[in-house]
């Protein structure tokens, strides 16, 4: 087995390179998300190593001396972060020219031989679903019997091997978190509406919904929901338990674990029985008695795309969803208890300075605990970057969709709503869903119950307004 290391390269400060099928980039606070897409293939890999240099602020200097340690390192990728990811490449094989260096993510899944052109110091990308591909390499097979990457070969011409199969049975797929334990502090990680200190796992993969803008599902996961047996992650969660006792909350980070409804309440029983606190994905499509199911059993808040208020930008990108259903939904929840993140996407196809303001009205009505507003984010490999591109809405300067600094731009702009306007709009929809009596009534509250609440929203306000200062210097 090739000596390796898995790498979440250094790049933007706060940057959240791992952010799975959520936007990677700065936050409006500081957020990072467990690198488990990285974790999965290192479980596989014996006496690999994995950095994750952005949570654990590490610079070049400590990455290059690992590197040089190392005979294959492992790069997980994405659109904003792959110029700045080419250049830690460039590095590490100027330290150690023996080192075989390969991408990992979306990015390369849709984009490798571009990928390849465009990051020489790069010897291969992994395409699609990548954990086993990657202990092929690792095992030092001949690259062109491994299935599922491109590579430069002696003549530096670009190979395209057949793709590799997907996989189906999940349980295969040994832990993450023995992973965790060893390279990860996990109080290093932070989102802002997960107690802290959290710890997110995958019981699944891929989503059955159709979303044009979603990235995972489009690209690397599909839209067959593949799980985990129910034991098979109890097991995991004991195990979690005995590791990192320290834990307050679990997060299932599946794209919607409640797209197998049966499932989800096999699984949240099992936590019932171990004494959990958990949260997860979910659509926003819930019944009631599932929902109490999960509550009973420990679930504390569910992460939901509410994206629009709009129900012709919902049709519009294939979302599924009836605002009546949601608005039931968001109510069973709070009659239940069951806290909610609604995260809200401004500029997708259809949107008006009209339904900016109908889906602020939304917000304010359905009233989730907590909100995150993205901005549409055109991913390769996606639906919607390909409507993008053909109707004219993505300009090449915005094709990164990041700033110099890490700050997602607004990509996408209409005949009748700009780049600005749309960007503008998130400052305007925070201030109207947060500055309202009931919302500062209701956060001060909970301030005054808890001192570590107390204190954890201060520093939360503080990243705030120093993310809306950033905005308008960019």
């Amino acid at each position: 087995m090739m000596k390796t290391l898995f790498l979440q390269p250094p790049s933007f400060d706060g940057f959240d390179g791992g952010a799975g099928s959520r936007y990677q980039a700065k936050r409006e606070i500081k957020s990072f998300w467990f690198p488990t897409w990285l974790a999965q293939p290192a479980a596989l890999v014996t006496g690999s190593k994995l950095i994750d240099a952005p949570p654990a602020r590490l610079g070049m200097d400590p990455v290059v001396a690992e590197a040089k340690k190392h005979e294959l390192c492992i790069i997980h990728t994405s659109t904003p972060s792959f110029a700045s990811d080419v250049k830690v490449a460039a590095a590490l094989k100027d330290a150690n020219p023996a080192l075989k260096i390969g991408l990992v993510g979306a990015k390369v899944a849709v984009q490798p031989e571009e990928s390849l052109l465009k990051g020489l110091p790069i010897d291969f990308v992994a395409r699609n679903e990548f954990d086993f591909t990657i202990k092929e390499v690792a095992e030092g097979r001949d690259w062109s019997s491994i299935d599922g990457i491109s590579y430069r070969n002696r003549d530096g011409a670009i190979v395209h091997n057949k793709d590799r199969a997907i996989l189906q049975n999940m349980d295969d797929l040994p832990f993450v978190t023995e992973v965790y334990k060893r390279d990860l502090r996990i109080e290093d990680y932070f989102i802002g509406y997960l107690m802290h200190p959290y710890v997110s796992i995958y019981t699944g993969r891929g989503c059955k919904s159709r979303c044009t803008f979603c990235l995972w599902p489009q690209t690397v996961g599909g839209h067959t929901y593949r799980v985990r047996s129910p034991g098979h992650v109890a097991e995991e969660i004991r195990l979690l338990q005995k590791l990192f006792p320290q834990t307050r909350e679990i997060f299932f980070d599946d794209d919607t674990f409640t797209d197998n409804l049966p499932r989800a309440e096999a699984i949240a029983k099992e936590l019932g029985k171990l004494g959990v606190t958990w949260s997860c994905n979910a659509k926003a499509n819930v019944p009631r008695e599932t929902l109490k199911v999960l509550k009973d059993n420990g679930l504390r808040l569910l992460l939901v795309g509410y994206e629009s208020g709009n129900q012709q930008i919902l049709h519009n990108i294939k979302k599924g969803m009836r605002i009546e259903v949601a608005e039931q939904f968001t109510k069973d929840c709070h009659d239940l208890g069951i806290k909610i993140h609604g995260t809200f996407i401004l500029g997708l196809p259809g949107e008006t300075t009209e339904t900016i303001q109908q889906t602020i009205k939304f917000a304010t009505k359905i009233n989730p605990h907590t909100i995150q507003v993205s901005l549409a984010a055109p991913y390769p490999g996606t639906f919607l970057y390909n409507q993008a591109v053909e109707n004219g809405w993505l300009d090449a300067d915005h094709a990164e969709l990041i700033d110099e600094s890490g700050i997602q731009v607004a990509p996408l702009h209409y005949p009748h709503l700009s780049h600005t306007e749309i960007f503008d709009s998130v400052e305007t929809f925070y201030k109207k869903f947060y500055f309202r009596a009931p919302k500062i009534a209701s956060i001060v509250n909970e301030m005054i119950r808890s001192p570590q609440m107390m204190k954890r929203r201060l520093r939360e306000g503080v990243e705030f307004f120093q993310f809306l200062r950033d905005r308008h210097a960019a």
